[in-house]
């Protein structure tokens, strides 16, 4: 089981039921593909450095996960035929980046 990160960027003419919605769906593809949740985060609405798809803001989130690594592939072809995603990124989080993400963690329930 590795470690992984995925940052997503939706479109920002969803609903927040559609948001919702969406963020769901694609949790679930992850549990059922046999991922263990360690994180979500929800960063809210944000301005783009530059315009994609001719918007210039999108809804950011965050899954914080271990899974197989060959359920990456699926995971970004899901993200790929879903026109709500203007971008995605996954990364592998190595032992740094578990420590740094865990301090992120702990700070943002300090904050909340």
């Amino acid at each position: 089981m590795n470690h992984y990160e995925t940052v997503f960027i939706l479109n920002p003419v969803l609903s927040e039921t559609q948001i919702k919605e969406t963020v769901q769906k694609y949790e679930d593809f992850l549990v059922s593909k046999g991922a263990k949740m360690i994180a979500k985060e929800d960063w809210g609405l944000k301005k783009l450095a530059y315009p994609i798809q001719n918007k210039k803001s999108g809804f950011y989130h965050l899954f914080e996960y271990t899974v197989d690594g060959e359920v990456i592939s699926p995971l970004e072809l899901e993200f790929r035929r879903d026109e709500r995603f203007m971008r995605y990124l996954t990364v592998k989080l190595d032992k740094h980046a578990i420590a740094w993400a865990e301090k992120r963690r702990t700070r943002n329930k300090q904050k909340a």
